[in-house]
């Protein structure tokens, strides 16, 4: 599997969900293969039959396949680690927790793995309490360079900032911008982006000195029958162009 991606040369690199193998590679055309195509682990029933999907899935969009929690859910986590070691997509999502058991079952250092920590309602600080069972717990937040410092330990790539609710935390998101500037880390806003907000998320972070950004964008661009509209795509890129 290609696992050196041509995003890896994107400043900004589109993540979007694709609702069937044929607008999963709709999508890729319509991103210029700027982009990672996400499949949610939630939607199967085991890792085999998630495994067998998935590379079909990857051999249609030279494997810039992103294998998803669904919606964050902690409970994908042990499940998403165990697709990754198999079918070695480019990028893995992930909570807080779970980072460290997908590096170890992927072997490579390549595949992109996030790591998903939220808005604690002050800036500077960062809810890492996003796993199965700390979920569940009180929770504990930690300043974002902490947060960073944990997450490059345990191997991981990037923060994936959830629920950001598009711009509901502002002064919270800029403040884990410039900690992902400080500390050259990669940032995957994610939460209530649509084509309105877009380019102001994906602007801020550019502005703040992030190295990579890949903003998710997933309701917002769904048709009714579950697919991301790929003229939607289109016009994503179109701003990612005009930021650049």
């Amino acid at each position: 599997m290609k696992l050196e991606p041509h995003f890896y040369q994107d400043r900004v690199c589109l993540n979007v969900l694709a609702g069937s193998k044929h607008n999963a590679r709709d999508i890729h055309q319509a991103a210029e293969g700027h982009v990672l195509v996400g499949v949610l682990s939630k939607n199967y029933a085991d890792v085999d039959s998630a495994v067998a999907d998935m590379r079909e899935y990857a051999a249609l969009i030279d494997n810039a396949l992103s294998v998803g929690l669904g919606a964050g859910d902690p409970r994908q986590s042990d499940m998403v680690s165990a697709i990754a070691g198999q079918v070695q997509p480019q990028h893995v999502n992930q909570v807080f927790t779970g980072v460290g058991s997908s590096r170890a079952l992927l072997g490579q250092a390549r595949t992109v793995v996030n790591g998903l920590v939220s808005p604690s309602g002050i800036p500077g600080l960062v809810k890492v309490s996003t796993g199965p069972l700390s979920a569940e717990s009180p929770v504990c937040a930690a300043p974002v360079d902490t947060a960073i410092a944990m997450l490059k330990d345990m191997g991981g790539s990037s923060i994936k900032y959830f629920p950001m609710g598009g711009l509901d935390c502002r002064d919270e998101y800029l403040a884990v911008a410039e900690a992902c500037a400080r500390h050259d880390f990669w940032l995957e806003p994610t939460g209530g982006i649509s084509l309105e907000n877009f380019s102001e998320i994906v602007r801020l972070a550019l502005e703040a000195g992030v190295p990579k950004v890949i903003p998710h964008v997933y309701s917002s661009i769904i048709d009714a029958n579950g697919e991301t509209r790929p003229g939607d795509v289109e016009r994503l890129l179109s701003m990612v162009k005009a930021l650049l």
